[in-house]
């Protein structure tokens, strides 16, 4: 493969040992790893060249890392992420864009970018991403893949560069359902939550009404596997009853509050150059009222609350990952932040709930990807995984 051929999903970092057990539940399987976490014999770059030259050499791993590497799991590379994390374009200045595995000619998201594109691009067979407002679920959609958010506190962030820690989670993505239920087993451990055998299906009807009509058509059939695999009639609700402009600003305000604490003071110390969009979010998130954010805060329990409270501990709400598909690399810098805050609007839900959503991909417009998410109660993350099992065996008949 030439250069000009390969899908800038890995950092080039030079090649170090990393062991792993010689068997176990992963064996088989290769990983890549988002660059936020640390692995021993490797820098972590964050997706800043300045953060890159103060790393050095880490000499221990994240404990996510070890869990997959105590399991078999072998180690396929460091991938891409957005700059600091902070956007969900796939996007990055300094480092390029991954490519798009499922459309080529399209972003693929981020900021969990090289982990979509490595796996999406099949250099390996799954990669563990984070996801804060929505940088595992928003490449999954866009790269045709399956990608867990789960509940957050589930999987330990011990050794992973930080953003919004309210908000960070480790998560991961995977071409096959089977693969990501094996990986669920590793990080996730036992539910403390599980879901019962017959589960109430509830129909987000105002994230439906918000995507674009191609994309509620696309998505028909998955619904219809939906309603089949777990047989029985959707409920319709609505995610957000007060609207989902709310919520955006909720999220992006207490996102924006924690993303300066955890990097504001090394960037203005170092004088980092940030990229188009990263720039400008670090920008406002320097001069936020804490009255605002205090009421951010406030909003935020409220969500929470009536969330769990239309979930129960047998709800599943059904809706679509992203309201629309990729937009092409072309596309230039307003419209990419317009289809952000458009995307986040919906993403943030899960994120201010602290609840797992899983993207699937199972709808198609033209050939691009466009995912199908399901929202769980809290501690639930494995039996959203199962779930999701006899979903795809639902469409595979």
């Amino acid at each position: 493969m030439s250069v000009e051929d390969l899908p800038n999903a890995f950092v080039p970092y030079p090649p170090a040992l990393v062991a792993q057990a010689p068997d176990g539940p992963l064996a088989g399987l290769s990983f890549g790893v988002k660059d936020l976490f640390d692995v021993a014999g490797y820098p972590t770059g964050a997706g800043s060249p300045t953060i890159l030259a103060l790393s050095g050499i880490k000499t221990g791993s994240a404990h996510a890392v070890k869990q997959l590497l105590a399991a078999g799991a072998h180690f396929a590379g460091k991938t891409h992420t957005d700059e600091f994390a902070f956007s969900v374009t796939g996007r990055n200045a300094h480092f390029g864009t991954p490519r798009n595995g499922a459309a080529p000619d399209r972003i693929p998201g981020g900021s969990s970018s090289g982990s979509a594109s490595a796996v999406s691009n099949g250099l390996c067979d799954f990669a563990l991403g984070t996801d804060t407002g929505g940088s595992v679920r928003a490449p999954a959609s866009n790269c045709g893949l399956w990608g867990l958010r789960p509940t957050h506190g589930r999987i330990s962030l011990d050794g992973v560069w930080p953003l919004a820690p309210s908000f960070d989670t480790c998560g991961f993505l995977a071409r096959e359902i089977d693969v990501m239920r094996r990986v669920g087993a590793v990080l996730l451990g036992e539910d403390p939550n599980p879901l019962p055998a017959a589960v109430r299906l509830l129909d987000a009807q105002d994230a439906w009404t918000g995507a674009e009509p191609a994309v509620r058509a696309a998505l028909e059939p998955a619904r219809a596997a939906v309603v089949a695999a777990v047989r029985a009639s959707p409920e319709p609700t609505a995610l957000a009853p007060e609207g989902f402009e709310p919520l955006l600003l909720a999220f992006r305000r207490l996102q924006g509050a924690e993303a300066w604490a955890s990097d504001g003071e090394l960037i203005e110390r170092h004088g980092i150059p940030l990229g188009p969009g990263v720039a400008e979010r670090f920008a406002w998130s320097r001069v936020l009222d804490p009255a605002d954010v205090e009421e951010a805060r406030r909003m935020r329990v409220q969500f929470r609350e009536a969330l769990e409270l239309l979930l129960g501990r047998d709800g599943v709400l059904m809706l679509p990952t992203m309201p629309d598909v990729a937009p092409l690399l072309v596309t230039d810098e307003s419209t990419l932040d317009a289809y952000r805050q458009r995307a986040i609007a919906v993403l943030s839900a899960a994120s201010l709930a602290g609840v797992p959503q899983l993207s699937m991909p199972l709808g198609q417009i033209d050939g691009v990807p466009i995912g199908l998410s399901l929202i769980a109660p809290r501690g639930a993350d494995r039996s959203l995984l199962d779930l999701a099992g006899r979903i795809a065996s639902v469409v595979a008949c």
